[in-house]
Protein backbone atom coordinates (compact mmCIF):
# COMPACT_ATOMS: atom_id res chain seq x y z
CA UNK A 1 0.00 0.00 0.00
CA UNK A 2 0.80 3.29 -0.99
CA UNK A 3 2.52 5.64 2.14
CA UNK A 4 0.47 8.80 0.50
CA UNK A 5 -2.75 7.29 1.36
CA UNK A 6 -2.11 7.78 5.57
CA UNK A 7 -2.53 3.70 6.28
CA UNK A 8 0.39 2.58 7.95
CA UNK A 9 0.47 -1.60 7.99
CA UNK A 10 2.37 -2.67 11.53
CA UNK A 11 1.95 -5.82 12.85
CA UNK A 12 -0.81 -6.67 10.80
CA UNK A 13 -3.33 -3.80 11.99
CA UNK A 14 -4.22 -0.69 9.79
CA UNK A 15 -3.32 2.64 11.67
CA UNK A 16 -3.61 6.17 10.47
CA UNK A 17 -0.51 7.96 9.96
CA UNK A 18 0.20 11.37 11.28
CA UNK A 19 2.71 12.23 8.94
CA UNK A 20 -0.05 12.84 6.09
CA UNK A 21 -0.80 17.30 6.48
CA UNK A 22 -4.01 17.29 4.49
CA UNK A 23 -5.83 15.20 8.01
CA UNK A 24 -6.64 17.91 10.44
CA UNK A 25 -7.52 17.01 13.93
CA UNK A 26 -10.72 19.05 15.28
CA UNK A 27 -9.74 20.63 18.44
CA UNK A 28 -10.82 19.32 21.77
CA UNK A 29 -13.06 22.34 22.47
CA UNK A 30 -14.62 22.92 19.45
CA UNK A 31 -18.28 22.59 21.42
CA UNK A 32 -17.64 24.63 24.46
CA UNK A 33 -19.05 27.77 23.29
CA UNK A 34 -22.37 26.10 21.82
CA UNK A 35 -22.68 24.08 24.83
CA UNK A 36 -22.23 27.63 26.71
CA UNK A 37 -24.96 29.68 24.65
CA UNK A 38 -27.18 26.21 25.67
CA UNK A 39 -26.42 26.54 29.11
CA UNK A 40 -27.49 30.36 29.21
CA UNK A 41 -30.98 29.93 27.10
CA UNK A 42 -31.88 26.91 29.11
CA UNK A 43 -31.42 29.03 32.41
CA UNK A 44 -32.69 31.99 30.87
CA UNK A 45 -35.96 30.25 30.20
CA UNK A 46 -36.24 28.05 33.57
CA UNK A 47 -35.52 31.39 35.42
CA UNK A 48 -38.81 33.13 33.35
CA UNK A 49 -40.49 29.85 34.23
CA UNK A 50 -39.88 30.29 37.67
CA UNK A 51 -41.32 33.84 38.12
CA UNK A 52 -44.27 33.16 35.80
CA UNK A 53 -45.09 30.56 38.33
CA UNK A 54 -44.73 32.81 41.26
CA UNK A 55 -47.04 35.20 39.87
CA UNK A 56 -49.92 32.45 39.10
CA UNK A 57 -49.38 31.22 42.54
CA UNK A 58 -49.83 34.69 43.89
CA UNK A 59 -52.91 35.43 41.88
CA UNK A 60 -54.37 31.56 42.91
CA UNK A 61 -53.86 33.03 46.30
CA UNK A 62 -55.88 36.44 45.68
CA UNK A 63 -58.41 34.50 44.13
CA UNK A 64 -58.82 31.59 46.77
CA UNK A 65 -59.16 34.44 49.22
CA UNK A 66 -62.10 36.41 47.23
CA UNK A 67 -63.32 33.17 47.08
CA UNK A 68 -63.45 32.56 50.73
CA UNK A 69 -64.90 35.87 51.91
CA UNK A 70 -67.49 35.93 49.41
CA UNK A 71 -68.18 32.17 50.38
CA UNK A 72 -68.26 34.06 53.85
CA UNK A 73 -70.68 36.76 53.15
CA UNK A 74 -72.82 34.51 51.04
CA UNK A 75 -73.50 32.31 54.29
CA UNK A 76 -73.50 35.18 56.43
CA UNK A 77 -76.62 36.74 54.69
CA UNK A 78 -77.99 33.08 54.51
CA UNK A 79 -78.15 32.65 58.14
CA UNK A 80 -79.99 36.19 58.40
CA UNK A 81 -82.41 35.37 55.65
CA UNK A 82 -83.55 32.18 57.73
CA UNK A 83 -83.39 34.29 61.11
CA UNK A 84 -85.68 36.33 59.03
CA UNK A 85 -88.27 33.84 57.94
CA UNK A 86 -88.04 32.29 61.04
CA UNK A 87 -89.06 35.51 63.25
CA UNK A 88 -91.72 36.58 60.38
CA UNK A 89 -93.19 33.04 60.97
CA UNK A 90 -92.87 33.51 64.11
CA UNK A 91 -94.53 36.85 64.37
CA UNK A 92 -97.30 35.34 62.56
CA UNK A 93 -98.38 32.41 64.00
CA UNK A 94 -98.31 34.75 67.42
CA UNK A 95 -100.32 37.78 65.33
CA UNK A 96 -102.90 34.62 64.53
CA UNK A 97 -103.00 32.98 68.19
CA UNK A 98 -104.02 36.53 69.44
CA UNK A 99 -106.37 37.14 67.04
CA UNK A 100 -108.26 33.51 67.55
CA UNK A 101 -108.30 34.29 71.49
CA UNK A 102 -109.79 37.56 70.92
CA UNK A 103 -112.02 36.68 68.48
CA UNK A 104 -113.86 33.62 68.79
CA UNK A 105 -114.47 31.81 65.88
CA UNK A 106 -117.77 32.71 63.83
CA UNK A 107 -118.11 29.92 61.93
CA UNK A 108 -121.86 28.15 62.65
CA UNK A 109 -121.76 24.58 62.27
CA UNK A 110 -120.86 21.92 64.59
CA UNK A 111 -118.12 20.28 62.74
CA UNK A 112 -115.78 23.41 61.92
CA UNK A 113 -116.32 23.79 65.45
CA UNK A 114 -115.23 20.66 66.39
CA UNK A 115 -112.27 20.55 63.92
CA UNK A 116 -110.98 24.25 65.21
CA UNK A 117 -111.48 23.76 69.27
CA UNK A 118 -109.80 20.38 68.60
CA UNK A 119 -106.62 22.10 66.52
CA UNK A 120 -105.85 24.28 69.13
CA UNK A 121 -106.63 21.89 72.15
CA UNK A 122 -103.52 19.86 71.26
CA UNK A 123 -101.27 23.17 70.93
CA UNK A 124 -102.43 23.51 74.91
CA UNK A 125 -102.34 20.11 76.09
CA UNK A 126 -98.92 19.63 78.51
CA UNK A 127 -97.04 16.90 77.98
CA UNK A 128 -97.62 14.11 80.50
CA UNK A 129 -95.59 14.00 83.77
CA UNK A 130 -93.17 11.03 83.87
CA UNK A 131 -94.01 8.88 87.10
CA UNK A 132 -92.43 10.22 90.62
CA UNK A 133 -91.34 7.11 91.50
CA UNK A 134 -88.04 5.14 90.44
CA UNK A 135 -89.45 1.70 89.26
CA UNK A 136 -88.49 1.37 85.69
CA UNK A 137 -91.17 -0.02 83.16
CA UNK A 138 -90.44 -3.48 82.23
CA UNK A 139 -92.33 -3.33 78.83
CA UNK A 140 -90.22 -0.20 78.05
CA UNK A 141 -86.91 -1.98 78.78
CA UNK A 142 -84.73 -1.63 75.69
CA UNK A 143 -81.94 -4.56 75.20
CA UNK A 144 -79.22 -3.67 73.10
CA UNK A 145 -76.35 -6.24 72.55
Amino acid sequence: MPAASGLRMGCGLLSWSTENPAVVQKPKRAMLPVLIILFLASYGLMAMLVTEQGHTIDSQRWLIQSLFSDSNKLAHMQVKAVQKKNAEAQAQATAKDHSQTQTPPASGTRRDDAKSSHGTSKLHHALPKPPANDIMDVRRNVLTI
